[in-house]
């Protein structure tokens, strides 16, 4: 198996399914005396758009003060 000119290797896909890397796993890069490691990342680096949605809400950015009635009567064009 070859490096790419970009750095890019591929894992073969039952090195894959055996190590239980699937699309998207963060990995880690492990140097060692006689080569490198690859080791799935203990925690992710960045996190999920969903992640950041609801720690957006729990900061208050979610919270509306209208009724529902109030939001309802504008999605209709009543106010």
């Amino acid at each position: 198996m070859r490096i790419t000119s970009k750095g890019q290797v591929t894992i073969p896909q039952d090195v894959r399914e055996e190590a239980g890397l699937l699309p998207h796993t963060e990995v880690e890069f492990v140097i060692e005396r006689d080569g490198v490691r690859i080791v799935k990342a203990r925690q992710g680096r960045r996190p999920t758009r969903g992640a950041m949605v609801v720690d957006r809400l729990r900061r208050g950015a979610g919270r509306v003060s209208m009724s529902t009635d109030a939001i309802m009567a504008l999605t209709r064009g009543e106010l």
